[in-house]
């Protein structure tokens, strides 16, 4: 996965945020981030689900395994970080969880969107975070 997310983050670097490989246009963030416990810094490429001009929402999905992804991790650790997005440049954000309702109805609107999320949810028992990441 790290080669195929390293491809991503240099094809929407290169192309001021537009990713052909697998379809994603300007549909991705780039979400940077440091190791819970190893304090490594990270980029992670995500399709976030906008929510107003200063807020973007992410879902832990990881295509429907049965823990949650280790940047989530990383995020609730440390949670002020930037994010790079095709229209908006590179943007200083504060990351929280969503909860009971908000999160449910913050997941509707990624199922919405892409199918995808519908699978993830039918492949696992936990219930998938959704986290915000509001413009600081």
């Amino acid at each position: 996965m790290s080669d195929f997310n390293s491809q991503v983050i240099a094809e929407f670097r290169e192309n001021g945020g537009t990713v052909t490989t697998a379809g994603f246009g300007r549909s991705l963030v780039l979400v940077h981030h440091v190791g819970a416990r190893s304090g490594t810094e990270r980029v992670t490429p995500l399709v976030p689900v906008r929510d107003g001009a200063d807020t973007w929402l992410i879902a832990a999905s990881k295509a429907g395994a049965p823990d949650n992804p280790d940047w989530y991790h990383n995020l609730l650790a440390h949670p002020d970080v930037e994010i790079e997005t095709p229209d908006d440049g590179t943007v200083a954000v504060h990351v929280t969880e969503l909860t009971g309702a908000d999160r449910d109805a913050a997941w509707e609107r990624f199922k919405e969107m892409s199918d995808g999320f519908r699978s993830y949810e039918e492949k696992t028992d936990r219930v998938i975070p959704v986290l915000a990441l509001r413009r600081r």
